[in-house]
């Protein structure tokens, strides 16, 4: 390839191709050795029609110039809007042409640009062993290439950092209106090796041609001093050092040292564990106290709430789905202090009608409210979500259905778990939730729409909206809603709860009490006043 681009009139050849022959021929078809590839492709709707086919053609371009094969590069393609849409898996072909059709048939989604949830996707999703990934232990890099044109709409820095420690090599490519510091924020360092910024989609071969030259790499361990203590293993962009099992990179990357006990048995800690010579310990985060077991956290004890789950029950969720939300309904029960001082949990399903299968006020622990969960049955027929919304605000919360008296201050909460468009309007009723007080939260799964999830959950919507591309993923949203619902929303330190036993009622009480104890008082002076007259009287008689 360097003596094609010494000599200048095959370079001025090679100017000339079209961009998508020019990869073809950039040089000898790339081997690499094995890789793991997944093209992460925004197809949101800033990204026009003539722009998503040029990114297409790209696509189509830098395939011919790989070595695919199941032994060699796997290749998957994921694109993604407000919602995430596998396109092929990395063992869906090992054809080059198979993987072209595919492309050629993509239909973009043209909707928001959740990047964040795209990198959750692929950490969780497209890099399993299921989706035709090779296992941790064959030590096949995985390479996520994310080309973007805008701003994120969800947080991106901490699941890209979670992608990365699971050793997903990350390339950001921006185009055009993309963010800067997003696209810094998702890829690997060092960042001028991974971030790649083209000022229009026309000029995006100049990424391609670069990222074929890196996957046509030297074997860089083969040359210099890469001093790594155990192992050095070649990456596109340098030499990378491995430790043997049972130890980690230090922060030199290159030194090695034995790994804490935390780390090299199933320890178990809710929140983390702490390595204490030959034993661990788990601690708990401020504010919470370790649980008998040694192990979990005190649950919800911090708040009370009152909390109602809205779940769709429509025909398009499925039966083996709606079991999925059933046991997603019950890990979000686990988390909760249930009791009737404590937490009251209800729940409601919804299709063309609304059910109620248990209000606020009938079950008093955890265990009774998961039980029945498990026994309620999937309705099916159509997504009544503004029906819902009305049955909640007017019957749900009422007193005659468990909710306790607004006097008493306990935050209402309400869930809406949905996988679709709604078929009724959701907005007035949206609306007068949150005039009543109610925060309310949106979960969606799958056909969810972005603007209807908006709209039923409170501001800022970043931390009440929880999305799932498919219902087998969803458990990744459990720990956002316990950060959100548990114990922040709570009855905490500074909130007024009013009681019989809390001051006014204390002070009166006591005002009650110390006007009894001067009456007696007044009451035995009298007494003994007259006791005295009748000693003297009777003394006078003798």
């Amino acid at each position: 390839m360097r003596d094609l681009l010494c000599s200048p009139l095959p370079m001025l050849l090679f100017l000339l191709q079209p961009w998508e022959t020019q990869l073809q021929f950039a040089g000898p078809r790339c081997r690499s050795g094995p890789l793991d590839l997944v093209f992460v492709i925004d197809s949101s709707r800033s990204v026009r029609p003539f722009e998503f086919e040029t990114m297409r053609q790209f696509l189509v371009g830098l395939l011919r110039g790989l070595d695919v094969g199941p032994n060699a590069t796997r290749v998957g393609v994921i694109q993604y809007s407000s919602q995430v849409q596998s396109v092929f898996p990395l063992g869906a072909f090992s054809r080059r042409e198979d993987m072209e059709r595919a492309i050629r048939a993509l239909v973009p989604l043209a909707q928001g640009t959740m990047t964040g949830l795209a990198i959750q996707y692929a950490m969780n999703v497209a890099f399993s062993v299921a989706e035709g990934a090779r296992p941790p232990e064959a030590r096949v890099p995985r390479i996520a290439v994310i080309v973007t044109d805008g701003r994120p709409q969800d947080r991106v820095a901490e699941v890209a950092a979670q992608a990365r420690a699971r050793g997903i090599e990350i390339y950001a490519v921006g185009v055009q209106r993309a963010d800067v510091g997003s696209l810094r924020a998702m890829a690997s360092p060092p960042l001028d090796e991974h971030v790649f910024l083209v000022e229009s989609f026309d000029l995006i071969q100049e990424f391609g041609l670069q990222f074929q030259g890196r996957l046509c790499a030297i074997d860089h361990c083969s040359f210099g001093n890469h001093s790594c203590q155990h192992e050095c293993v070649s990456t596109f962009a340098g030499p990378r050092c491995h430790c043997r099992e049972g130890h980690d990179l230090l922060p030199d990357g290159k030194s090695c040292e034995a790994r804490d006990l935390c780390n090299g048995v199933d320890h178990g800690c809710e929140f983390q564990c702490v390595s204490e010579g030959l034993s661990y310990h788990c601690l708990c985060p401020e504010g919470q106290q370790l649980q008998a077991d040694g192990k979990s956290c005190n649950r919800c004890r911090e708040g009370h709430v009152d909390l109602v789950l809205l779940v769709d029950g429509s025909k398009s969720v499925r039966p083996q789905n709606f079991e999925l939300v059933k046991r997603f309904v019950n890990q979000i029960v686990d988390f909760l202090d249930v009791s009737p001082e404590g937490t009251r949990v209800g729940l409601v399903q919804f299709s063309s009608r609304v059910r109620t299968e248990f209000p606020l006020g009938r079950y008093g622990t955890a265990a009774e409210v998961k039980q029945a969960v498990l026994a309620v049955e999937y309705m099916e027929r159509g997504t009544m979500t503004g029906l819902a919304l009305r049955h909640m605000v007017e019957h749900s919360f009422s007193e005659a259905q468990g909710a306790r008296p607004r006097a008493l201050n306990v935050p209402r909460v309400g869930l809406v778990f949905t996988d679709g468009r709604s078929q009724d309007d959701i907005s007035v009723w949206a609306a007068r939730a949150k005039e009543e007080g109610i925060v309310m939260y949106a979960v969606g799964v799958g056909k969810a729409v972005e603007e209807e999830l908006r709209q039923i959950a409170s501001e800022p919507a970043e931390l009440h909206v929880s999305y799932s591309p498919d219902f087998g993923t969803m458990t990744h949203l459990l720990e956002n809603l316990r950060g959100s619902i548990c114990p922040e929303e709570g009855i905490g330190p500074g909130t007024e709860l009013r009681s019989p036993c809390e001051c006014e009622s204390l002070v009166e009480f006591q005002g009650r009490t110390l006007g009894a104890l001067e009456r007696l008082t007044q009451n035995l002076a009298q007494l003994t006043a007259r006791l005295e007259d009748l000693e003297n009287q009777l003394a006078t008689q003798k």
